[in-house]
């Protein structure tokens, strides 16, 4: 009867789980994000996609003096079509789901024009099933919510301005 031969060492070689990376690239399709990563022990694996590709229009070129335009839709004024967010916006720390509430069915942490304090929750991010608070860094008023209740959120992104 011969016996098994000892497995030879990996010379570090990773063993990657391919069951997981397929798993966490459903995960990123089904939330519309563009990364994300798990940490477990010494193994640890992003997942990475490019983001879809934000279509934009060029304005129509200006007709020479004395020509009409033909009739149309009304354009939206440039500042409604696509709001920037304030640099001093609060921001995301890290890829999860925003929740502006406590609880379904729940009232809102915060409202526009509401005041809030320093160390106020502002909403929750919910990440690997861990509800984790968004508090306010500093005293003042609401002024804009950048996003929707339920609505995936990216790394870096405004969330909230307060005045």
């Amino acid at each position: 009867m011969a016996e098994p031969k000892p497995s030879k060492p990996t010379d570090g070689a990773m063993r990657v789980d391919t069951d997981l990376v397929r798993e966490l690239a459903e995960l990123l399709s089904a939330n519309e994000l563009t990364e994300i990563e798990v940490e477990d022990g010494d193994r640890k694996i992003r997942v990475r996609r490019e983001a879809a590709p934000v279509m934009a229009y060029a304005p129509a070129p200006a007709l020479a003096p004395g020509l009409a335009a033909a009739p149309g839709p009304q354009a939206a004024p440039a500042a409604e079509a696509a709001p920037v967010a304030p640099v001093d916006a609060v921001k995301s720390p890290m890829v999860g789901t925003a929740y502006l509430s406590p609880e379904p069915g729940a009232k809102p942490f915060i409202a526009v024009g509401a005041p809030v304090k320093q160390g106020d929750t502002l909403l929750i991010i919910e990440a690997m099933k861990v509800m984790n608070p968004i508090t306010s860094p500093k005293t003042g008023k609401i002024a804009q919510i950048l996003v929707g209740d339920s609505q995936p959120v990216e790394f870096d992104q405004p969330l909230v301005v307060i005045e």
